[in-house]
């Protein structure tokens, strides 16, 4: 029996406008009175989860909780307690902020523990933020200064096009890798995490916390930045929209998408 769930939000559990659909809130509610915990596992900040916490019933509950930041922290729902952190070395942040600033034709995002600023924003990235309930504060200038007293999550930079999001990102990495992970998620952002945080290391930090054993759990996701989790757990599902990589590692592929994919595996492995 797993114990507990963890799932990538965007593109895995809520829909194209952000919402979640009627059917997966309604097999993670059925799953919980089971006793099976449901924790979102998302590159967002914990802010923008809360309206999607009150759609599953975990809002401001004790001993629930939010995986954010891609592993950057974990929080538990009540009053919004910081449980862990996987913060990046400002100067790490400040050398891969600067190396990105000289691209005109990308959005930057920094991370801190309870705010997003971003830098040079995109029409395109502003809609998409936007319709994820995302609250940001403009970065008019690149003096990287007013981070000097902030916790810094991630660094992440926004470009539709792939050839130059890669481009861009393998650049920075190339100078960084000793010190950061770089992921890719919802087709559009190129991510960088302090060295050792993503979603599968706080996966296991907060499965250790609630004494849980890795084959224990079953997670969900869709894109590249998902990949440490489903590697680290007994149940790795992909939404049939999964990037080809994804569904490789897991040991079940859904036949719905982000509509209910979720709730179809849920079904399938703890309801039925």
């Amino acid at each position: 029996m797993y114990k507990l769930m963890v799932s990538d939000l965007d593109e895995t559990l809520v829909r194209a406008d952000g919402t979640i659909s009627d059917d997966n809130v309604a097999a993670i509610r059925a799953a919980a009175k089971l006793g099976v915990k449901f924790v979102p596992n998302t590159g967002r900040g914990f802010a923008s989860v809360q309206p999607l916490l009150k759609k599953i019933g975990t809002y401001e509950q004790p001993d629930q909780f939010v995986v954010s930041y891609n592993g950057g922290a974990v929080v538990e729902n009540k009053g919004n307690k910081v449980l862990m952190t996987g913060q990046m070395p400002y100067a790490d942040a400040e050398k891969i902020f600067n190396m990105l600033a000289v691209h005109p034709n990308i959005s930057i995002h920094v991370y801190t523990l309870n705010h997003v600023y971003i830098h040079n924003p995109r029409e395109d990235d502003l809609q998409y933020v936007m319709s994820r309930g995302v609250e940001y504060k403009p970065m008019p200038d690149t003096d990287f200064t007013r981070f000097a007293d902030k916790h810094i999550m991630k660094v992440i930079f926004m470009n539709p096009d792939i050839k130059i999001r890669h481009a861009i990102a393998e650049e920075v990495l190339a100078q960084m890798k000793d010190v950061a992970d770089l992921t890719y998620s919802s087709a559009r952002y190129a991510e960088f995490n302090h060295k050792g945080v993503n979603k599968g290391s706080a996966t296991l930090q907060l499965a250790e916390y609630l004494h849980i054993k890795p084959e224990e759990i079953m997670a969900f996701g869709d894109n590249a930045n998902d990949l440490p989790m489903l590697r680290s757990v007994g149940m790795p599902v992909s939404v049939s929209n999964g990037i080809p990589e994804v569904k490789s590692v897991a040991k079940y592929v859904t036949k719905a998408n982000y509509e209910n994919g979720v709730a179809e595996a849920i079904h399938k492995y703890i309801l039925d």
